[in-house]
């Protein structure tokens, strides 16, 4: 069962998720509500391509993870609560700490990870 938490409780659990990937990517932003990382591979837009992302919105906050978009198949397997997060094809939103979400959101970052730097 989640577990009530303002949103900045819920950004720093999932902005760390992402810092895990520090070593290897870039930081493209990292301020107040906001952090997003970008690989050293350049997109169709010759811009890096971007990982993914952690920010505070209005009514939750938004965790992007762009290999569930490359790489769709990745969603094979996901939990359908974890997938009722979703918006769209690569965002999670969450209004509170839900800690058996945030660990496979987690593991899911970790496959996407590690599926990119494969590629």
């Amino acid at each position: 069962m989640p577990q009530t938490a303002d949103f900045n409780a819920v950004f720093d659990r999932l902005k760390g998720i992402m810092q895990a990937y520090e070593p290897k990517l870039k930081i493209e932003q990292n301020g107040p509500g906001r952090y997003y990382l970008v690989t050293d591979r350049l997109g169709p837009n010759k811009k890096p391509l971007w990982f993914g992302g952690v920010e505070i919105k209005k009514n939750y906050v938004s965790y992007h993870l762009l290999p569930v978009y490359m790489y769709p198949d990745m969603l094979d397997g996901v939990s359908d609560s974890l997938k009722k997060r979703m918006q769209g094809k690569s965002c999670f939103n969450f209004k509170a700490l839900d800690d058996p979400l945030i660990a496979e959101l987690a593991d899911l970052t970790r496959r996407g990870f590690e599926r990119m730097t494969q590629t």
